[in-house]
């Protein structure tokens, strides 16, 4: 099973631990997968993408044009 977040497609990065010597050792560091169903599905999504599901959806204000009317 493939370690990447079914939503967004993101998946491990490499990086380094150093000693205090300096020598480089590459690490792997996954991301943060969770098990969640949706729609009655079993999906593996990164905690990003949890949090962004669980934003309210953003509606756009219409703006008002005012006209200066003179009496």
């Amino acid at each position: 099973m493939a370690k990447k977040c079914d939503l967004c497609g993101r998946g491990a990065t490499k990086g380094a631990s150093r000693s205090h010597s300096k020598i480089k050792t590459l690490k792997r560091q996954d991301i943060n997968l969770q098990t969640k169903v949706i729609d009655g599905a079993k999906f593996k999504i990164c905690t990003a993408c949890m949090r962004t599901m669980d934003k309210p959806k953003r509606v756009k204000n219409k703006k008002v044009v005012t006209t200066n009317v003179e009496k």
